[in-house]
């Protein structure tokens, strides 16, 4: 376990340098920032002085090493529109996207689940197809356009949801429910296949042959051993919600990770970009970290993988 713990952890540190140095590059080569914080009317002296104040003026190279520094002590820097440290706009934004991606993360595997286990209960092929076409239908269809659909419905039209917003445990639900039923159908096609190969298995035929109940097989033995293959996927999953739902909260005004990381892009406010791309990277390597040692720990094989 030591030596898997310290592999993964090496991964980790090196897939963590990696977003950083490739969000400071990519930043710069979209050029300096002095001239969107400025006024139109600034001229040409006025923006190479804010470029300079800002630092832009010294060779890539020390402006990388000088970032690399400063982030070994904590500082991310300040954000160049917002004068405010871009670590502490940041973390003011996690707690709403966190909330966000958990309950999206949880309702999603929780109807996948519930549906595939029904499957499997009722053999039924009709449900498995039925099932399989809606989700693949909602997937046909991009989350920014479903979520205005929710919009127009219940908000506009029934006017019995808020649409925008972070006001009241009720602003959760149409976000939430675009995100969910993005994701149903992928847990949805693992859980069916992963049940579907268990229902094959020896164990599983000398349990019929026993006379165990259908029911009790499918919980107590079928469901565990099916659900580790299916830990790995909604871990990446769940790393990439927590850094993914940027589309969904700028439809829905919701004000998360996603909404100020967007802002920030296109005002090339770099000290806030790099900040949030190495917490969302940060995220979502613990996060897959937490279940590679879980289904490592359910299953020792897994340590050469």
């Amino acid at each position: 376990m030591t030596v898997f713990f310290l592999r993964r952890l090496g991964l980790a540190l090196v897939t963590l340098f990696l977003v950083v140095t490739v969000a400071f590059v990519l930043g710069r080569a979209t050029g300096e920032p002095g001239a969107l914080l400025l006024p139109d009317n600034a001229n040409a002296d006025d923006v190479a002085a804010l470029n300079a104040a800002l630092g832009f003026d010294r060779p890539i190279l020390v402006q990388y090493l000088a970032y690399l520094g400063g982030l070994f002590v904590g500082d991310f820097g300040d954000s160049y529109r917002l004068r405010e440290p871009a670590i502490g706009l940041v973390l003011e934004r996690i707690p709403a996207t966190f909330e966000l991606a958990v309950w999206s993360f949880l309702g999603g595997f929780a109807l996948a689940l519930g549906v595939a286990l029904l499957i499997q209960i009722t053999g039924s092929r009709v449900l498995r197809a039925i099932a399989n076409w809606c989700g693949a239908l909602r997937q046909s269809i991009p989350d920014f356009f479903f979520g205005l659909l929710l919009v127009l419905v219940f908000a506009v039209t029934l006017g019995l949801l808020p649409s925008l917003g972070r006001t009241s445990p009720e602003s959760l639900v149409l976000p939430v429910i675009t995100l969910t039923t993005g994701q149903f159908v992928m847990y949805l096609r693992l859980l069916d296949v992963a049940l579907s190969e268990q229902a094959g298995q020896d164990y599983v035929r000398t349990a019929f042959a026993q006379g165990q109940r259908r029911v009790a097989i499918l919980f107590t033995q079928m469901l565990p051993n099916a659900l580790l293959p299916v830990l790995g996927m909604a871990g990446l999953n769940l790393g990439g919600l927590l850094g993914g739902t940027v589309v969904v909260e700028v439809v829905f005004a919701w004000p998360g990770l996603g909404q100020l990381l967007t802002d920030a892009v296109s005002q090339r406010d770099f000290p806030i970009v790099q900040a949030g791309l190495l917490f969302v990277a940060l995220m979502f390597v613990v996060v897959n970290t937490l279940v590679d040692l879980l289904v490592h720990r359910i299953d020792p094989r897994t340590a050469t993988a």
